[in-house]
């Protein structure tokens, strides 16, 4: 990888043109480094289940021991799931800037439905691919050489820089983020940005909450011909389906500001991510996602389970909606529910500083500004965002992900390497700088 001579610019040039110039000028010499950073994190296996991190967050531990003035350490709350967290501090005190990203993949699944390795790294036709390329390889690569750069250059800007990697984010765990929050003060901060796929013309700044809900039914068995004997825990369950599937159409009244913004999003969000985009950021959804029960057609079932996921809007609250289901499965006696993950909507607000700096530096690199919009997938700012920090998403478009042939262009590596850094530099320049 190339290097550059850290640059030792007085205090005084903190937030100079010169400084930002020379920034431009590195990540343009840099820029090829990113696909060679995230080939070698491609090459290491970090499927989840099972979670192992442990060689993945050891190989990104040696590139950032690498880097001058940098404290990185891993972080294992639990084992298999290894983190790793660096920070870099500035020319003087300031704000504190969060890159986030995370180390675990999707399985690779069948390997035989891949045309390349799909821990190769293969780049063909300006595409990247492999396991994790897009969910989220590529996108740590960029913030981990934008983390570099930003170190080389710490006597330009103030504050501190940290870069955070996550080794349990795929399966919704605590082992990760979470638990870096809740143990390493310095993994919060005034701003996060992560990489995590999406594209980088939609900066995503707020994502729906989440119910996960498993529903279990006794019956009473008998033989099919005799269902007078008996009480089919199928039938119940799939009432109980039914009941719950009814609050996909409960009124949600979208705060204003946010509304506008996903309709401002919806000619370029929608092309990406699909039409309809933006009637499911703004509704509850109830998907089925298991439905068990029953050994023969002429046996009446005993036992039954199904697992839905509830997905939540602003406008509309997780607790509220459990509280419903409640209400609404009382009646149905031999059903349970019981309740696997919950948690809230959360947004930044997207005409703040943060969203402004990239819709302004995503200008900058792409010839066109990026818009802002919900995401409708689950990511860590989540954790973030319930702590009342900023926090957003600008990653890489996705390209098959989690199935064979993953990749992501290289186009969209520079992109958000730039992007990351640059407004990584100016967030923290505008607070350290005295003028």
């Amino acid at each position: 990888m190339k290097t550059i001579q850290p640059v030792r610019a007085p205090l005084g040039s903190i937030g100079s043109d010169a400084a930002r110039k020379k920034l431009l000028d590195c990540i343009a010499a840099q820029a090829g480094d990113v696909a060679q950073i995230a080939q070698g994190l491609i090459r290491i296996p970090s499927e989840n289940p099972a979670g192992d991190t442990r060689p993945i967050a050891a190989h990104a531990l040696e590139l950032l021991r690498r880097i001058d003035g940098v404290e990185a350490e891993c972080v294992v709350g639990r084992e298999p799931f290894a983190n790793v967290i660096a920070r870099v501090r500035g020319a003087r005190e300031g704000r504190r800037l969060v890159l986030n990203g995370h180390l675990d993949t999707f399985p690779i699944g069948d390997r035989s439905a891949w045309t390349v390795d799909p821990l190769g790294g293969a780049i063909i036709d300006g595409r990247l691919y492999g396991r994790g390329a897009a969910d989220m390889k590529g996108g740590v690569a960029a913030s981990i050489a934008a983390f570099r750069l930003l170190a080389e250059m710490r006597a330009t800007w103030a504050g501190e820089l940290v870069l955070t990697l996550a080794g349990d984010e795929e399966t919704m765990g605590c082992w990760g983020s979470a638990y870096l929050l809740e143990t390493i003060p310095h993994a919060s901060g005034d701003a996060v940005v992560c990489g995590d796929a999406g594209s980088p013309k939609v900066i995503r700044f707020g994502e729906k909450g989440m119910l996960w809900l498993e529903l279990t039914a006794t019956g009473r068995p008998a033989h099919g011909a005799h269902v007078h004997l008996g009480r089919n825990a199928l039938d119940l369950l799939i009432e109980a389906v039914r009941r719950v599937q009814s609050m996909a159409s409960l009124p949600v009244e979208t705060p204003a500001a946010i509304r506008r913004a996903i309709e401002r999003a919806r000619p370029v969000s929608e092309p990406l991510a699909g039409a309809g985009e933006t009637d499911v950021l703004t509704s509850i959804t109830v998907n089925l996602g298991i439905l068990q029960g029953g050994t023969s057609p002429n046996l009446v079932p005993s036992t039954a389970r199904a697992a839905l996921d509830i997905r939540v809007p602003l406008g509309a609250s997780a607790a509220e909606l459990a509280g419903r289901i409640t209400e609404l499965l009382a009646p149905l006696e031999g059903v349970q529910a019981r309740i696997l993950v919950q948690y809230e909507p959360t947004a930044s607000d997207p005409e703040g500083e943060l969203f402004r700096l990239l819709v302004k530096n995503g200008a900058e690199a792409m010839g066109v500004a990026p818009v802002t919009n919900m995401r409708v997938g689950a990511s860590d700012m989540r954790l973030f965002r319930a702590r009342g920090i900023p926090s957003a998403v600008f990653g890489c478009a996705p390209h098959n992900m989690g199935g064979p042939d993953e990749c992501v262009t290289l186009g969209d590596l520079r992109t958000v390497f730039q992007v990351h850094t640059l407004t990584a530099f100016d967030f923290l320049v505008a607070a350290g700088d005295p003028h």
